[in-house]
C-alpha cells in the first residue's frame, strides 16, 4: 500500500509546487512507483510535468465531484516511474460545489483509495490556502511536508497551519502525521538565511529534515521546458538537494539504508 504525503503550506511563493514536481520526480528516479496529484487550481504541477492543463479534458475535478475514475484519468510523464492526476482551472470552484455535499472533506481520500495499492508513493500539491480542497487533502494523506523559506517572514502563518493540522487530526484523519519541515530557498551566505535555519531548527528540532534545498536558478528554468530539474539537469545542485530529500524520506520510511558514503554529496555553489 502505498504512502500519500501532502506538501502544503497557506503561504505562496515557498517552494511547494517545487517540491512537490522534484521530490514526485525524485522518488521515481529511486525506482519508487509514484502518482503526482495535482491538487491546485493553478494547475502549477501539472504544466510543470510536461502537460498544458488549457489541454486537459479531465481532471481531479472530475474525481472528486463527477466521480470520474482515478485511473483513467492518470498521464505518464517522461520521467521514470512517474504519473500524474492533473488539474485544471475549474478545480477553483470545487470547494463552492462541495460545501453543502456530505463527507465533503474525505472526497480525495475517497478519490485516492482506488489507486493507492499502486503506487508506493502519492505526492499531493495543495493550493496555497487552508480551504476545504487542501483539508481534503491532508484528510487524504498520510503525513504532510511543510516547506519554510529561509527568508523573513518563514515562520508567518506557520501556527495557523499546524493548527489546520491538529483539527484535521483530532476530527478527520487521526493517523496524520508531519513528515517534516523542509526548508528552501537557502542562500547560505545572506545571514538572514542562516538565522531563520537556526531559529527553525530551535523551534522544531526533530520536525526539520536535514536536507535544505539551495536556491538555485535552475529550479526555476526547469518547469518553462515541462522538466523536473531531475531530468533537466541531474547535476545541479537543486537536484542533488531533492534526491537527498527523497533518499532521506525512504531511510525515514525504513525503505532503505543509507550510509553516509552512499549519500549524494552536494558539489559547488551552482547559481
Amino acid at each position: 500500500m502505498g504512502k500519500i504525503i501532502a506538501i502544503a503550506n497557506q503561504k505562496g511563493g515557498v517552494g511547494k509546487t517545487t517540491t512537490a514536481i522534484i521530490l514526485a520526480a525524485s522518488l521515481g528516479v529511486l525506482e519508487q512507483k509514484t502518482l503526482l496529484v495535482d491538487a491546485d487550481p493553478q494547475a502549477n504541477a501539472t504544466s510543470g510535468v510536461g502537460f498544458d492543463p488549457k489541454n486537459i479534458k479531465t481532471s481531479i475535478y472530475e474525481c472528486l465531484l463527477n466521480e470520474t475514475e482515478p485511473k483513467d484519468i492518470i498521464l505518464k510523464t517522461d520521467t521514470p516511474n512517474l504519473d500524474i492526476i492533473p488539474a485544471h482551472i475549474d478545480l477553483v470552484g470545487a470547494e463552492i460545489e462541495m460545501i453543502n455535499l456530505p463527507n465533503r472533506e474525505k472526497m480525495m481520500r475517497a478519490a485516492l483509495s482506488k489507486v493507492k495499492d499502486d503506487y508506493d508513493f502519492i505526492i499531493l500539491d495543495c493550493s496555497p490556502s487552508l480551504g476545504l480542497i487542501t483539508v481534503n487533502s491532508l484528510t487524504a494523506a498520510d503525513s504532510v511536508i511543510v516547506p519554510v523559506q529561509c527568508e523573513y517572514f518563514a515562520l508567518e502563518g506557520l501556527g495557523k497551519l499546524l493548527n489546520t493540522v491538529k483539527i484535521v487530526q483530532s476530527r478527520l484523519n487521526t493517523d496524520l502525521e508531519i513528515e517534516g519541515m523542509l526548508l528552501t530557498m537557502y542562500d547560505q551566505r545572506l545571514r538572514l538565511a542562516n538565522q531563520v535555519v537556526e531559529e527553525v531548527k530551535m523551534h522544531f528540532q526533530d520536525m526539520v529534515f536535514d536536507t535544505v534545498i539551495h536556491r538555485n536558478t535552475k529550479l526555476g528554468e526547469a518547469p518553462s521546458f515541462g522538466e523536473s530539474i531531475i531530468t533537466f539537469d541531474a547535476s545541479s545542485k537543486g537536484s542533488i538537494n531533492y534526491l537527498n530529500l527523497a533518499r532521506e524520506i525512504l531511510q525515514k520510511n525504513n525503505l532503505t539504508r543509507i550510509s553516509e558514503d552512499d549519500k549524494i554529496i552536494e558539489l559547488g555553489t551552482d547559481e
